[in-house]
C-alpha cells in the first residue's frame, strides 16, 4: 500500500513539472519531471516484482540516476542564468 502510494505521488510531481515545462519550456521542470517519472517507474517496478531492496543494488541505481537528472538541472539552470548578460545601469 505504501508502494502504491510513492508511486502515485511521484507521477503526481512529475505531471505538475511537466505542466510548467508545456507552459514555459524550461528544460529544468523536464528534467524534474523525467527525473519524479524514473522514480515512479523504479517503484512500480520493485512492487510488481516484490524484490527486497538490500539485495538487488540495480534498485539503487535508477534512483542514483534520477537523483543526478535532479542535480544536473539544477547546475544547468544556474549556469545558464550567469551567462545572460547583465544590462549596466
Amino acid at each position: 500500500m505504501i508502494s502504491g502510494a510513492l508511486i502515485l505521488g511521484f507521477l503526481v510531481i512529475a505531471l505538475f513539472f511537466l505542466r510548467f515545462w508545456r507552459s514555459t519550456r524550461d528544460r529544468l521542470f523536464a528534467i524534474f519531471a523525467l527525473s519524479f517519472s524514473l522514480m515512479a517507474v523504479n517503484r512500480l517496478i520493485l512492487a510488481i516484482v516484490k524484490l527486497p531492496e538490500d539485495d538487488y543494488p540495480y534498485v539503487y541505481l535508477v534512483r542514483l540516476v534520477a537523483n543526478a537528472l535532479i542535480i544536473y538541472a539544477v547546475i544547468d539552470k544556474n549556469r545558464a542564468h550567469k551567462a545572460t548578460p547583465r544590462p549596466i545601469p
